[in-house]
């Protein structure tokens, strides 16, 4: 007699490649965000200091970008993170009262979501009503469904903090390496600022699947007008000062 089964097994290649990256964690916005602003905010205020300015005052000037933008930034994500985690944990509280004081309108209202998307009345009813069983799941399908979040994922204030500064202290610190290890003109601090930013781009790209050559171009290219700019203003107000 054969056995019939009632499920498929998965795919191989299908239940190898599934897999999603994490899009909600909060480390990957202020690491990449800090990385850039370190790099080029810190290479354009030394290139625009260098066009009028001694070496001393370039390197003194790369240093104090660096600190202070680093804990500016660290601090910035920490409260936008933070006031937005409030808000979402804010409207979870509300969800959760709704769903001890009004249990049955709450499930009503899931089940008609499930109707509005196409499923069968009774069988929409059927799995609001067993959905509803568990209150913290209950909690979890409406976040989803009616806040767009993920309540057992929320991100991190201090992740955040934390990866930008780190990422904004080490992308700032390239422009200035070169001078402290003894350099005596500009252009290796700009050389290995300018590689750090396609090499910064093309590691973004593996995370996000994009062209590595294209991400790590439009880094250098936006990183270099950027110094650009700030250098012929620096060497404009320079000379008009002088």
């Amino acid at each position: 007699m054969a056995i019939i089964e009632t499920e498929a097994p998965l795919h191989e290649a299908h239940r190898d490649n599934h897999t999603h990256r994490d899009v909600n964690g909060g480390w990957l916005r202020p690491a990449v965000f800090g990385a850039m602003d370190g790099l080029v905010s810190n290479l354009a205020l030394m290139t625009g200091v260098a066009g009028a300015a001694s070496q001393q005052t370039v390197v003194l000037s790369g240093l104090a970008g660096l600190t202070a933008g680093a804990f500016s930034m660290a601090a910035g994500e920490y409260t936008s993170v933070a006031s937005q985690r409030e808000l979402v944990e804010a409207e979870l509280d509300v969800e959760r009262r709704e769903l001890r004081k009004h249990p049955a309108d709450e499930e009503a209202e899931l089940a008609a979501l499930y109707e509005a998307r196409g499923v069968e009345p009774k069988l929409a009813r059927e799995v609001a009503r067993q959905l509803s069983s568990d209150p913290e799941q209950a909690l979890e399908i409406h976040a989803r469904e009616e806040l767009g979040i993920d309540p057992s994922d929320l991100p991190s204030p201090m992740v955040a903090a934390v990866s930008s500064f780190g990422s904004f202290a080490l992308g700032a610190l390239l422009p200035v390496l070169p001078f402290l290890l003894g350099a005596g003109a500009l252009w290796p601090a700009v050389l290995l600022a300018l590689a750090g930013l396609f090499l910064c781009g093309a590691i973004v790209a593996k995370v996000t699947a994009r062209s590595w050559w294209y991400s790590g171009l439009r880094q250098l290219a936006l990183g270099g007008a950027a110094a650009g700019v700030t250098y012929v203003l620096g060497s404009l107000f320079g000379t008009a000062v002088g």
